[in-house]
């Protein structure tokens, strides 16, 4: 193990898209297998060796230069799909117990507890006032 950390020493190591360049390769790679298709397997080794050449690369600077670029690409895209996750996770667990409105001047999702009959909602984020019946 201390020979692997040796070697490592002032080189890059793993990074976003190190990550996603061997999910990438693996995609192709089962893709590639499972339609019997040749051309893609043989593709799918492309994005593993840019992969392996980044990790091991010892020119820091242009890797993290070329990570911050995929990253201004990639966390739009994931912290929206993380947060329609989690809305749709907690909508999915309180149910029973709490009814979703959007409100309709923000958009904002806001949870009411159900059996209160008709009620006042008023947004957190904007103020808005409306009549909901729960």
């Amino acid at each position: 193990m201390n020979f692997f950390r040796r070697f490592m020493i002032g080189r890059y190591g793993p990074d976003h898209l190190n990550t996603a360049l061997i999910v990438v390769a693996v995609l192709f790679g089962l893709i590639g297998r499972t339609a019997r298709l040749s051309s893609l397997f043989v593709f799918s080794y492309l994005p593993l060796f840019l992969a392996l050449f980044r990790m091991l690369s010892r020119n820091i600077p242009a890797r993290r230069a070329e990570n911050d670029r995929f990253l201004r690409f990639y966390w739009p895209i994931r912290t929206k799909v993380v947060g329609r996750v989690k809305n749709l996770s907690l909508r999915i667990k309180s149910r029973k117990t709490h009814k979703f409105f959007r409100c309709p001047s923000c958009r904002n999702l806001l949870r009411i507890p159900r059996g209160k009959g008709k009620v006042q909602v008023t947004c957190p984020k904007c103020g808005e006032r409306f009549i909901k019946k729960t």
